[in-house]
Order: structure tokens, then sequence, then C-alpha cells
């Protein structure tokens, strides 16, 4: 009998009903085996990192393997919420992968300076996220050593 294979905790910031099921979905979809957080922005992200408000209980906010963060949130936005995660002595390791509609050479420049693993474009269709989600889940899980946190 096989071994079974480690769960991994997702945390998705994402301000777009449509993207966050799309995530969902194809994560799903690429046989990942996983459990998606989701949050709305990034002060809630970071409430959710930070064990705050509505994230303060106990197993309300297990620590991500991954967070995929968008850029462009209302309020506190994926590069406010990049600065201060990398800021912060107990949070700096947590990979997070930049997940955007943009590809502007600014955006994906400003997020590697601010510390972003990684910086990769929504795909427009449901195959292409399906196989987004199987590279990030099949780097990140299969290959990448995480950090412990």
């Amino acid at each position: 009998m096989a071994a079974p294979t480690r769960r991994f905790l997702v945390l998705l910031a994402e301000d777009d009903d449509d993207d966050v099921l799309m995530v969902r979905d194809a994560l799903g979809a690429a046989g990942i085996n996983h459990d998606l957080r989701h949050v709305g922005n990034g002060e809630e992200l970071l409430d959710y990192l930070n064990r705050r408000e509505g994230y303060a209980g106990p197993g309300q906010a297990p620590t991500p393997d991954l967070v995929l963060l968008d850029l462009n949130m209302p309020g506190k936005d994926g590069r406010d919420s990049l600065r201060e995660i990398r800021a912060d002595s107990r949070l700096r390791r947590l990979p997070v992968v930049v997940l955007s509609t943009s590809s502007d050479s600014i955006d994906v420049d400003q997020s590697y300076d601010l510390g972003a693993n990684s910086y990769l474009v929504k795909p427009y269709d449901y195959a292409s996220w399906v196989a987004l989600m199987g590279a990030v889940a099949h780097y990140w899980f299969d290959r990448a050593e995480l950090p412990h946190l």
C-alpha cells in the first residue's frame, strides 16, 4: 500500500470570485491534494497570517505551504501585503507566488523587488488554468524544498 500523499495548504488572496472558483477547480482537476483557503484582500491576508480577527481561534489559520497573491485588490493590495510579509521575520520565508492579470514589466519587476518567489499571469481559459495550477503544485510541492515555518 502506498504512503498517503501529503495534503498541501494553499492560501489564495484574491478579490475576484470567478478567479477563486477557477483556482479551486483547476487545482482539483490537476489532481492536487490540497486544502485551499481564501481571503479577499490584503488586510484579510495579513489577519490570517498573523492569526488576528476572525482567524485568532485554534485551527482557524494553519500556516500555508504556499500563498497565491493577486496584486490588484481593494484596500491593501498585493504589493503592500507582500512588503509586510517580507518585513516580518516570522513570515518572510513563506513562499509567495504573485498571480495577476497584468504582464506589465513594472508590475513584474516591482513584485520581484518586493520579494515574490514567482510571478505568473492568469490564463484566459480553463485548460490553461489546470495546466498552470498543475505546474505550480508540481514545482512547489514535488520539487522545491519548502521552508520550515
